[in-house]
């Protein structure tokens, strides 16, 4: 096995080794950014909701004028909230926010299966503020950002302690078996935000598959040029010395001396050929003459 042969083979090792560790490192980095990305897309997204829940409450609240026999949800928080954001679905089919509650006022708003087992998750922990995670959908994987709705206003239980307290009005709109037994302090449902994954993680993938190329054309540059240095400083010199060595074995000494330029390893080696060669002239000279 040549000596070219050994350096491109321990060298394509390492490079192999190089190329997995950061492909490693760079793919889990990349992932995690998306993530993070679309993770604070949904907090913009939950922090836009809880404001429009605020400005019905500050605001539209007080300016209604309502009668005794009319109810208007444009009053509800929850309503107001899920409105707005029911807009920015029409437009962006794949972002929503669900007020997603286990008995709610609105049929609407009931939670389907794995919101309900967000909204339990949250009833067995009250320590739990915040929780995320991903699902597939029929586009591809979704982030969801959740966080507990809570009943901190005792003034909620007018609308939702039973039919018989709650406005008539809204009991008419609708029914009675909706949105009742709420209890101060209790976890009825939970904030829901889904964000989609697929454009970050297809620029995630993008961005990977580009550093990867890039490395490996480093590499490929890199190698070229290694193999040239190693070819012009130590194998054609090395070449160029057992050429040298085979032809002084047959007695051929009329050889020019090998250059002895620079003061690396190889130059060592060629002073020292050079001064071998040299002694062995002076040794066949003295059994020539004795």
């Amino acid at each position: 096995m040549g000596l070219r042969l050994k350096f491109n083979l321990v060298l394509s090792v390492v490079f192999l080794l190089g190329l997995s560790v950061s492909g490693f490192i760079s793919y889990n980095l990349l992932q995690q950014n998306a993530r993070e990305e679309v993770l604070r897309s949904a907090g913009v997204m939950m922090e836009a909701a809880l404001s429009m829940r605020t400005y019905t409450v500050d605001k539209v609240r007080p300016a209604l004028r309502v009668s005794a026999d009319e109810f208007l949800p444009q009053g509800v928080p929850a309503y107001g909230a899920t409105q707005i954001m029911n807009l920015l679905h029409k437009k962006y089919p794949d972002y929503a926010y669900k007020e997603a509650t286990l008995y709610p006022t609105n049929p609407t708003d009931r939670a389907v299966e794995w919101e309900a087992d967000i909204v339990n998750a949250f009833r067995n922990n009250e320590g739990l503020r915040e929780t995320s995670g991903t699902r597939m959908t029929p586009s591809g994987p979704s982030l969801y950002l959740a966080r507990p709705l809570q009943i901190k206003d005792p003034a909620c239980l007018v609308c939702h302690s039973t039919p018989d307290a709650a406005p008539p009005a809204m009991v008419k709109v609708y029914g009675p078996s909706n949105g009742f037994g709420w209890k101060v302090n209790e976890i009825i449902g939970a904030q829901v935000v889904s964000v989609p994954m697929s454009l970050p993680i297809a620029n995630a993938n993008r961005a990977f598959y580009t550093f990867m190329a890039s490395l490996a054309g480093v590499f490929v540059v890199l190698f070229i040029i290694l193999n040239v240095m190693l070819s012009m400083m130590i194998i054609r010199p090395i070449r160029s010395m057992a050429a040298t060595a085979d032809r002084i074995s047959v007695g051929k000494l009329d050889m020019p001396e090998l250059a002895e330029s620079g003061k690396d390893e190889v130059a060592l080696l060629a002073r020292s050929f050079n001064r071998m060669r040299r002694s062995l002239e002076k040794a066949i000279r003295l059994i020539d003459e004795t």
